[in-house]
């Protein structure tokens, strides 16, 4: 793939919201999530996993949860003053349902060396619990992991497929958990909805780089 190529695929990349009624083939999940785990990482833990599912009732027993809570959510007084805009997002919180395959994305605990020596020192120490705190912000297991949401998206986009990242889901964390047996020492933090696109949505503007960097030099 050459440089203009690549251009193109991040470029033309969207989030897809509406799947055609057409079987995804397992081996191509299983090669996008294979080529996934090339993304960096930290400490090379490769501390995530990932359960492709293609069983429809899965996926609605998935959907039925985190509609659930969201329709909860929708129930409280405090949603009221965020207006039509929220109440229409909760509404669709399992528009997934839809979706032939889906991909949940879980991660392993990780804890580097430095991060170990922090929490053991930080209840004696201010500076080590600030340094503690400044590292969380920057939390390496959730980075690890979205790295390698960011390649999988390119890459089922390249294999013609279509996924959304959604991390709405995970207020019904819980109970997707136990749907899809998490082990323990593990906890999931997206959901990605897979298909063959029904829809082709316009590009989005974003910001010029000149509003978003700056040039140290």
């Amino acid at each position: 793939m050459n440089t203009i190529d690549l251009v193109n695929l991040i470029q033309s990349r969207r989030s897809i919201r509406a799947w055609q009624d057409k079987p995804v083939p397992e081996d191509l999940l299983l090669r996008a999530v294979e080529l996934a785990t090339y993304a960096p990482n930290a400490g090379n833990q490769q501390n995530w996993f990932f359960f492709i599912i293609l069983k429809k009732d899965v996926i609605n027993a998935i959907a039925d949860v985190v509609q659930a809570s969201a329709d909860k959510v929708a129930s409280w007084p405090e949603t009221a003053k965020f207006g039509e805009t929220v109440d229409r997002m909760l509404k669709r919180s399992s528009l997934f349902r839809a979706a032939p395959a889906a991909i949940a994305v879980a991660a392993s605990q990780y804890q580097s060396a430095v991060e170990e020596i922090l929490a053991l020192r930080e209840a004696e120490d201010p500076e080590a619990k600030k340094m503690k705190e400044w590292r969380n912000i920057a939390n390496s297991k959730i980075q690890s992991v979205s790295s390698a949401i960011a390649y999988l998206l390119l890459i089922l986009h390249q294999m013609e497929l279509g996924g959304l990242w959604m991390t709405g889901p995970m207020q019904a964390k819980g109970e997707i958990e136990q749907i899809l047996q998490v082990p323990q020492g593990m906890d999931l933090v997206a959901f990605i909805p897979v298909g063959y696109p029904a829809e082709n949505p316009p590009p989005k503007a974003r910001k010029d780089v000149k509003e978003v960097t700056r040039v140290i030099k």
